[in-house]
């Protein structure tokens, strides 16, 4: 056992070097992908890291628990479709007065970024599958708990929502979080063909993609799961947690290419959104009237620049336009 823990405390300072992180910043899979990826050895398996009493847990009694990262939780819903009564197949005017049953929530999934576990609910043990109730305690919880979420679309559709569905569930507004939404990222800095998520992993993710409908095409896999068919619900438990863990590596692809969130800010030092702290000087950005010193992260390649302005005193005479 001694000679597991040698060979565990070896190879996670190795990671630890490779990524610019803290030992206690590293997660099991960021662990075992980085390891892979570097030929790291010494490096335990799976079988090994069981006998150790498991990653975090050998990780916490070694290095102690991380305090500088914030807690970014990755999430997706799939909501249930509204009955309506409506003259035609077109007729998008649908009064308040024509809605028979309104939509609900049906399930989430939902881990916290570079996690081991992924957080599933839905309704399908509900009398009446529509009785979202029971399962918005849970993702409120996670959202309460949060610093920073990651969703596809998520400021304008999951993240809405749930608060509409919170509070006709007399549920307090959960705590303040920032967003990442890799939708947003992805139409306002690239010209993908399509901003869709299954679009985006295919072409970006290496390890997972958004997963297929299999039994059940398209609308057929929400109808059914109302039905009360188990196969359906089980299919969809798939869907939503493979669309929660590829969603996790399209943002990490993504987040170098955003600076939308000051990543630092939560740990107090120097990082980036990756993990590293290893930076290096990359020039200056310029503006009209200030010059900043950019950084590059060694790690994904995101850039950063310092808030105080590098001009020198008498050179600041000398940048006003001429109006």
């Amino acid at each position: 056992m001694k000679n597991l823990e040698k060979q565990f405390k070896e190879s996670i300072q190795l990671v630890s070097e490779v990524l610019g992180i803290l030992p206690n910043q590293i997660s099991r899979d960021l662990y075992v992908r980085t390891a892979v990826d570097y030929d790291i050895q010494p490096r335990l398996s799976c079988a090994n890291l069981h006998k150790l009493g498991g990653f975090a847990h050998m990780r916490s009694k070694m290095f102690g628990e991380s305090k500088v990262a914030p807690k970014v939780l990755v999430f997706d819903i799939e909501t249930s479709p509204m009955v309506v009564y409506t003259w035609g197949l077109f007729d998008l005017r649908v009064a308040p007065s024509q809605i028979l049953e309104d939509w609900s929530v049906l399930s989430y999934a939902a881990k916290w970024l570079d996690g081991e576990e992924v957080y599933y609910e839905d309704t399908s043990k509900n009398k009446n599958p529509r009785d979202d109730s029971t399962l918005l305690s849970g993702i409120w919880k996670l959202l309460d708990d949060a610093d920073i979420v990651i969703t596809h679309n998520g400021t304008k559709f999951d993240s809405k929502k749930l608060n509409a569905r919170f509070i006709q569930n007399g549920f307090q507004p959960p705590s303040k979080y920032r967003h990442f939404d890799t939708y947003r990222v992805a139409k306002s800095k690239f010209g993908f063909t399509s901003n869709k998520l299954e679009y985006i992993t295919d072409k970006l993710n290496t390890n997972s993609k958004k997963s297929q409908h299999g039994s059940y095409p398209g609308f057929a896999l929400w109808s059914a799961c109302l039905k009360g068919d188990k196969n359906a619900w089980k299919e969809m438990k798939e869907y939503n947690i493979m669309d929660v863990i590829s969603l996790e590596e399209t943002a990490r692809k993504l987040m170098p290419w955003d600076n939308s969130i000051n990543w630092s800010i939560y740990s107090g030092t120097e990082q980036c959104s990756c993990g590293s702290t290893k930076l290096t000087k990359n020039g200056y950005h310029y503006t009209n009237s200030s010059k900043f010193q950019k950084y590059r992260c060694n790690s994904c390649g995101a850039e950063f620049r310092d808030k105080k302005n590098a001009l020198e005193k008498w050179e600041k005479d000398f940048v006003r336009p001429l109006v």
